[in-house]
């Protein structure tokens, strides 16, 4: 071999080891990016249904320190449920809905609560901690992420001209 050759070989060895290092970081970016994308999308999942699961768990009249004004509460955890199936596109009740009802149900008693005066208002841990165990719960139940279930498309309804 030439000098001139092992010096274009070289060149050549340089140019692969500078792709393949791209190619590699690319990877790395897509990968880094859609985790990021889910999370956002997770973040924000989270926070509008907590929003309107929030309104519709709040106290509407009294307090609930009252054992008589517990049915408050109870109305409170029905509406929010409610909410949840509707928001879940759930018409109809199976074994593994109801496990998942009853699993968020104290996420909404923390909600009421704070929301209320009842215990500490204005104190939000209880309902970070009841939210944590609740998307734990769900991972280890399921193998999956809880804000997973609100990625299923609602279908193409066809436009009808008369």
């Amino acid at each position: 071999m030439t000098t001139v050759t092992t010096y274009i070989e070289r060149l050549q060895q340089a140019a692969d080891k500078a792709q393949s290092a791209e190619t590699a970081y690319r990877r790395e970016v897509v990968i880094r990016i859609a985790a990021l994308e889910r999370e956002r999308a997770f973040a924000f999942r989270r926070m509008n249904l907590m929003r309107s699961v929030a309104e519709a768990a709040k106290p509407q009249m009294g307090d609930d320190s009252d054992p008589a004004e517990r049915s408050g509460e109870e109305i409170a955890v029905a509406c929010a449920l409610a909410l949840l199936r509707t928001r879940l596109g759930w018409s109809s009740e199976s074994e593994a809905r109801d496990a998942i009802l009853t699993h968020f149900a104290p996420v909404v008693i923390a909600l009421h609560r704070a929301s209320g005066g009842a215990e500490m208002p204005g104190e939000t841990s209880g309902i970070d901690d009841a939210l944590e165990r609740f998307e734990a719960w769900y991972e280890e139940a399921h193998g999956v992420s809880f804000w997973m279930l609100f990625d299923n498309p609602m279908p193409d309804t066809p436009r009808v001209d008369f």
